[in-house]
């Protein structure tokens, strides 16, 4: 089983836990526990790790209320395969993006031209195509160790508004606005800004070396090309 269901805005009374995951669990374990169960989470449950490299053994530390219920989430997740020997595995997903589905790319963005910080308060980011994601699932699903995390990452390292000026030049689209951190509040929305408040970089080696996935799509300059 694939459990891909965000956690829910829970806004009162336990707003860290995963009410959809805890439903999801307590029928499972009244109906029958899968032989695996594969959880997508994000790996905004790092926190900000100012430009470190981050391989799973990394401790969580969430910084939005969303990053905490889904530790919640995998946590429950992880007591759920202890309790009931379902072998149980945890993606931690980054930015997904899709060229051949709308809104998959960075493209309505640039038209809006929706800034981006300058270099020098710039934060990395990270990145998978919908397609190796899907591959990554299936290979968790039948492969994955149990109680295992994967960073569910591709190979590249790029900063956020270099990701932008790479879809940008791809698209033939001008280069989105650099602003300093110090007035992009005032420009943005309140998601955008939490992401950039962030800044990592993926170790991936476990996704490859563990699950054997080979990924079609290294980084963003092969991806965004491949619906166009």
């Amino acid at each position: 089983m694939v459990h891909l269901a965000p956690p829910g805005a829970e806004a009162t009374g336990a707003w860290w836990r995963d009410l959809r995951t805890q439903a999801l669990l307590r029928a499972l374990r009244l109906r029958g526990a899968p032989a695996a169960l594969v959880y997508a989470s994000t790996t905004g449950v790092y926190g900000d790790c100012r430009g470190e490299r981050v391989a799973e053994s990394r401790p969580v530390r969430p910084q939005t209320p969303r990053a905490q219920r889904r530790v919640d989430a995998e946590r429950q997740v992880r007591f759920f395969g202890r309790g009931t020997g379902a072998r149980t595995a945890i993606l931690r997903i980054p930015g997904i993006y899709a060229p051949d589905r709308a809104g998959g790319t960075p493209r309505e963005r640039l038209h809006k031209a929706t800034p981006v910080l300058r270099a020098e308060d710039d934060v990395y980011t990270n990145h998978v195509h919908a397609d190796d994601l899907a591959r990554m699932l299936v290979a968790a699903l039948w492969k994955g160790r149990p109680q295992r995390v994967y960073n569910a990452s591709d190979d590249s390292a790029l900063k956020m508004g270099d990701y932008f000026d790479l879809a940008a030049d791809l698209y033939g689209l001008p280069r989105p606005p650099r602003v300093p951190r110090s007035t992009a509040q005032e420009q943005l929305p309140l998601m955008l800004l939490s992401f950039m408040g962030e800044s990592r970089r993926l170790d991936n080696s476990r996704v490859k070396n563990e699950l054997g996935v080979r990924l079609r799509y290294p980084t963003p300059s092969e991806g965004l090309r491949s619906g166009s």
